[in-house]
Order: structure tokens, then C-alpha cells, then sequence
């Protein structure tokens, strides 16, 4: 059966509409997280009834965000996973490529205890949590990393981190592309600072290349 004429281009301008206004809001709610859904839909250059036609009201739109964010990180996480780099390359690769998603999607640990609810974030960040509790795991199995933690203790030490990190870029007090926050990170996990900036470097340069 053959579609109506100017559905599939309606179609199109939905998900393009839609696009835009989970854009816009990522970048509206960094700046103000109180910011009302007539407020979003001007910035995002929509009217009223075309934003709430997407999400009914604001705790739809916030769950599609963190849906959003959910997709993001098990893709991050996918991407590193079945590898047989060292521990350290495979620490800086993975935050290297999780930097920007929580760059992007930082606005959310201002909405976490309000509006999300802290068990929605966890459940968001748990295969984030998995792979580094695994690669902490290898690493302090082959001398990479320092035992003074156990892995999973020291992994969520490096997520309050990371975490207290992006809230200082929220701030205007840290601007990083991530390979700063990776050295940091290895630092913490135990690798000294000049083999981290090594590490990083490299894993960073081929990530480019």
C-alpha cells in the first residue's frame, strides 16, 4: 500500500523537530534547570503545540533525555568491550569515549535527585560501572593499578570524581576535551603521572587517527 502524499516528508520534519527540541533542551536545562517548556519551545524555534506534542509535559522530555544518555553510554561501553589492550589503555580509551557523553548530558546530575530520581541515574550508569569495575578488576590483577581499594570501591571513588568534574565544568570552572580527566583518572587508579600522559597521548592520537 502506498503512503499518503507528504507523510513521509511530515515524518521527517517530526524527527527533525523533535531532534531539535532534545538538543535545545540539553543546552537550556545546563543553563537553568527550572526552565518552563514554553521557555524550550521559543528557544528551540517551535511552537508550543509542536514541543508538547512530542513530550507532554516536562517529565516526558526528561526521560527521553535520559534515554537518550542511556544509549549513549551502552554504546560507549560496547565499544570497548572484547579488547585485549592493557588495562591502563583500556581505562584511558574508555573514558576518553565516555568524556563527551557526560559533557554532553551533564545537565542531568542537576536534575537527578529532583526529577529523575537517583535509581533511574543509577540504572543509567550501571554498564559504565560494570566495565570500569572490570578493567579496575585487570588491572590490579596485573600490577597495573594499586590494590589499596577494591575495584569496585575504587570505581565508584573515580565516578564521584568524574562526576564532581563535570559539575565544575556546569560551573565555567573547568573546560577539558577529556584527556585531562583520563590522566587524572589513571593517576587515581595508581599509574604514575608521566607513564598516564603517555597512555593517554597515545590512546588519543589513535583514537584520532
Amino acid at each position: 500500500m502506498s503512503q499518503p502524499v507528504g507523510r513521509v516528508p511530515q515524518r521527517r520534519n517530526a524527527r527533525s523537530n523533535r531532534a531539535r527540541i532534545l538538543a535545545t533542551a540539553r543546552q537550556e536545562l545546563g543553563r537553568n534547570p527550572d526552565v518552563t517548556l514554553e521557555e524550550l519551545a521559543r528557544a528551540a524555534g517551535v511552537v508550543r503545540r509542536t514541543l508538547f506534542g512530542h513530550f507532554p509535559g516536562r517529565a516526558a522530555l526528561l526521560d527521553a533525555l535520559a534515554e537518550e544518555a542511556a544509549e549513549a553510554i551502552h554504546a560507549a561501553v560496547s565499544a570497548g568491550e572484547g579488547g585485549t589492550e592493557p588495562a591502563d589503555r583500556a581505562l584511558a580509551h574508555f573514558t576518553l569515549a565516555l568524556w563527551p557523553v557526560g559533557d554532553r548530558y551533564r545537565m542531568l546530575l542537576a536534575l537527578a535527585r529532583r526529577d529523575l530520581g537517583m535509581d533511574r541515574v543509577a540504572g543509567i550508569l550501571e554498564p559504565a560501572r560494570v566495565r570500569v569495575a572490570a578493567v579496575l578488576e585487570q588491572g590490579q590483577r596485573d600490577g597495573i593499578f594499586h590494590t589499596q581499594l577494591p575495584a569496585p570501591v575504587l570505581s565508584a571513588g573515580l565516578e564521584a570524581m568524574t562526576v564532581a568534574l563535570l559539575e565544575e565544568v556546569n560551573t565555567g570552572a573547568l573546560e577539558d576535551d577529556g584527556t585531562r580527566v583520563a590522566v587524572t583518572t589513571l593517576v587515581a587508579a595508581g599509574v604514575p603521572e608521566k607513564r598516564a600522559q603517555i597512555v593517554v597521548d597515545e590512546v588519543a592520537a589513535a583514537a584520532e587517527g
